[in-house]
């Protein structure tokens, strides 16, 4: 089996940058979430919490999931240090397959780029949500300047919408809210939020 490259980087993962980039994207996440207090909330691929975390307060609970260990772990222990009693964790992998597992908003940071099918995930992700839920995308915009084996380079609004319709979303809106310095493989890139209707 192929090493989860995100076990060797969780204990260096929350670096300034990455802080400062998710602050920006919870702070726009957080916009989605008026009126969600009495609203589960899924973080998958939540890395060391950084976004899911700062989200506690505006629903009824969270639960972060990743499919690292180490990452896991890092949440816990922030959990343990803070007085947060709505917020739960879990390792798993989408990717193979989902959990006997509900929720009413689904958030996705930064996490499909790393994903080769878009499609399988996006329909476990569907599968997981409540009826009349909403699964919000957050990534890069389709950026011609990256190159990498492992990562998409962004995503196109027309095609993602696209996907989106065919897994069975009732609507989507996709808009870009911020614009980086070298965020994305070292290259400026914008970033959006997709957020999709069950």
């Amino acid at each position: 089996m192929e090493e989860n490259v995100f076990e060797r980087m969780a204990e260096k993962y929350d670096s300034p940058d990455r802080i400062a980039l998710a602050n920006i994207v919870a702070n726009r996440v957080k916009e989605e979430l008026r009126d969600a207090e009495d609203k589960t909330l899924i973080d998958y691929g939540s890395g060391t919490g950084l976004v899911g975390l700062q989200l506690v307060e505006l629903v009824k609970s969270v639960t972060l999931i990743d499919s690292s260990e180490n990452m896991v772990k890092i949440i816990r222990e922030k959990i343990a240090n803070h007085p947060i009693t709505t917020a739960e964790t879990l390792v798993a992998d989408f990717t193979t397959g989902t959990l006997d597992l509900k929720a009413d908003i689904i958030v996705v940071s930064l996490v499909l780029l790393h994903i080769p099918d878009t499609k399988a995930i996006l329909k476990s992700l569907y599968e997981t949500l409540n009826k009349g839920g909403r699964l919000i995308i957050i990534d890069f915009e389709k950026n011609p300047n990256v190159s990498h084996p492992k990562v998409h380079n962004g995503f196109d609004f027309e095609a993602l919408t696209a996907l989106l319709t065919d897994t069975g979303f009732e609507s989507t809106d996709i808009q870009v809210f911020h614009h980086g310095k070298q965020v994305f493989m070292k290259q400026d890139a914008s970033l959006f939020i997709a957020v999709s209707e069950k």
